[in-house]
């Protein structure tokens, strides 16, 4: 099964209708190239410094290069871009609200060998999730074209249906070919790999993800962006990092205080009353009317 390449002008049904059915999607051109070089230049302090990965797993030549809100502010836009944000809402509508989940460009040096076929959901502790019930979308940015020759992400479109802990070969999985500047979209329960770099380049992504709030996280936002830097950032972009409650009494601060007090006090709302207030799943913790008993005066 090939792998579906969308327009930048699909709309969020459309992306997220692709990814329920294949568990991936690209979508072509979704920002300029130039904008994938002006983040690098701002990582490119940081990635220099990225010591290579210490497992086969994390790539003995691959650097992955985290902190991304912190040190560059023009990664922002792709965490906030709205293409993404609408497809991400649509596949993660089922629960209260989704977080970001981790951001990490991904360099992949020359003579990398191709990655363990794998499923990110498996870093919630292996824990089997109901098949069809999707906790994590995941998107990779072409910082550089991605080829099969370079180590293009690979995925087996339509294994995001497959049963738990199957073990598949690099034969059976499909490159995602893209041009710098677009994105692959995928599930977490899809199964994947960072391909073979063959070349002689560097293949770069840059790695954002997001998940169910009622997850943890895998990078923790809270110690990657200093607060010093946290409040200087825009409302949504805070909230998306988890300032905000995850669902009924998740995530609250000592006496029931907003998350978002911390960084933002002038928009402190105390207590659980934003998540009743929207929350329709929530509603049963609602008082409810007295019980008629049939009777009329």
């Amino acid at each position: 099964m090939s792998i579906v390449h969308l327009p930048v002008s699909a709309s969020s049904d459309e992306i997220s209708a692709a990814l329920n059915e294949d568990g991936c999607v690209v979508v072509d051109r979704v920002v300029r190239p130039e904008v994938m070089d002006e983040v690098a230049q701002e990582l490119r302090p940081f990635t220099e410094k990225t010591p290579l990965g210490a497992d086969e797993f994390s790539g003995r030549r691959t650097r992955r290069t985290g902190g991304l809100i912190a040190r560059s502010p023009k990664s922002r836009e792709l965490v906030m871009n709205p293409t993404v944000i609408g497809a991400v809402g649509k596949m993660l509508g089922h629960a209260t609200s989704f977080q970001l989940h981790l951001t990490q460009i991904i360099s992949i040096g020359p003579g990398e060998p191709a990655q363990t076929i794998h499923r990110d959901q498996w870093a919630f502790d292996f824990f089997p999730f109901p098949r069809g019930y999707e906790v994590q979308c995941n998107t990779i940015w072409a910082m550089t074209d991605f080829t099969e020759e370079n180590g293009a992400t690979r995925v087996i479109p339509g294994s995001n249906r497959f049963d738990d802990k199957l073990r598949f070969t690099e034969a059976d999985t499909e490159p995602a070919e893209m041009t710098k500047g677009s994105v692959l979209f995928y599930t977490g329960s899809i199964y994947h790999a960072g391909g073979a770099n063959r070349s002689k380049e560097i293949r770069t992504g840059i790695n954002i993800t997001y998940n169910v709030s009622w997850l943890r996280q895998e990078e923790n936002q809270y110690l990657s962006v200093p607060l010093e830097i946290a409040r200087t950032l825009p409302v949504d972009l805070l909230r998306l990092m988890g300032y905000r409650l995850g669902a009924y009494a998740l995530g609250y601060v000592d006496d029931t205080r907003d998350p978002i007090e911390v960084v933002r006090p002038d928009l402190a709302r105390n207590g659980f009353r934003p998540v009743l207030e929207n929350q329709e799943s929530a509603s049963f913790l609602k008082p409810q009317p007295p019980a008629s008993n049939g009777k009329t005066d």
